[in-house]
């Protein structure tokens, strides 16, 4: 999506934002699912919570490889609803589909379509968290950044177990002296190379220029809160990744909060990032985001 687009659209949702307590009408709560774009791809369900006050929102990228995953497979925490957040989850193009930056552009799209229609959705999309778990982590780190840019920041951001730059993803898991568990990104037929419609072992240069390090690097502007968590024993994604983003971010910005840990003994996912301690700090760097 063109600069000059990406601005119009975000500017449009800053007024329907803006307005969206105002405008609020009740609605029931329970799952909602829309559209966002034309593609049937382009969808967003959303779980709002009971209330009488339009509900802040917890935007969520799901984990995958670029071209599997679904929404569906995103759980829910009850304790969200509990806190009077609202929960959206959202789907993207599939790299099958259509290449890079497509899927950057969709989430965008997601997020604009929330800023306009809050009002009417039980939405106060003024204040809203990204968040992504794998793949998804990539995404809400890109959807981060771009909001950045035109100005409109989200409240904060959660990147769960994510690749932040094809590029190193071998080299790092080589460095820590793991065994992948998959074929090499760098190869092409990997979900990094299919994604971006290029052998990322061939060109290099360009997979670390679409990335979100890549992006921090030309950054010197007020970023978010984010909170990073990663296994220490992940054979698909390595923990230098993460390392890589907290210090990428921290030196866009010397004054972000960022929470940095990483999860002693997981790997990529699974149950380690859907219970405590990961969970209960998740939770209340979201609330605090939020509240």
């Amino acid at each position: 999506m063109p600069g000059l687009i990406r601005r119009t659209l975000l500017l449009g949702g800053v007024a329907a934002a803006a307005g969206g307590v105002a405008l609020w009408r009740w609605r029931a709560p329970g799952d909602t699912e829309l559209a966002y774009g034309s593609d049937p791809a382009q969808t967003l369900d959303i779980q709002n919570p009971r209330g009488g006050t339009a509900a802040p929102v917890l935007v969520i990228f799901h984990a995958g490889d670029f071209a599997t995953g679904d929404k569906a497979d995103v759980v829910v925490w009850p304790e969200w609803l509990a806190a009077g957040i609202a929960v959206v989850r959202v789907n993207t193009r599939a790299s099958g589909a259509a290449r890079w930056p497509a899927q950057a552009d969709d989430a965008l799209a997601a997020v604009v379509h929330l800023q306009r229609n809050g009002a009417d959705l039980g939405l106060d999309p003024a204040r809203m968290v990204l968040m992504g778990q794998g793949a998804g982590a990539y995404l809400a780190v890109t959807t981060a950044l771009n909001l950045v840019e035109v100005g409109l920041p989200p409240k904060a951001v959660v990147s769960l177990y994510g690749p932040m730059d094809f590029s190193t993803l071998d080299a790092d898991l080589k460095t820590l002296g793991r065994t992948p568990s998959r074929g090499p990104a760098d190869a092409a037929s990997s979900p990094e190379s299919r994604l971006l419609g290029f052998t990322v072992g061939e060109k290099r240069d360009a997979a670390r220029a679409v990335s979100p390090l890549a992006r921090l690097d030309r950054m010197r502007e007020p970023l978010p809160p984010i909170l990073i968590r990663h296994g220490d024993a992940d054979t698909i994604v390595a923990d230098l990744q993460a390392k890589r983003l907290r210090e990428a971010w921290l030196a866009a910005d010397p004054k972000a909060a960022i929470d940095y840990k990483l999860v002693p003994g997981a790997g990529h996912g699974g149950e380690a990032f859907e219970s405590d301690p990961v969970k209960a700090d998740v939770l209340a760097f979201v609330e605090q985001a939020l509240g």
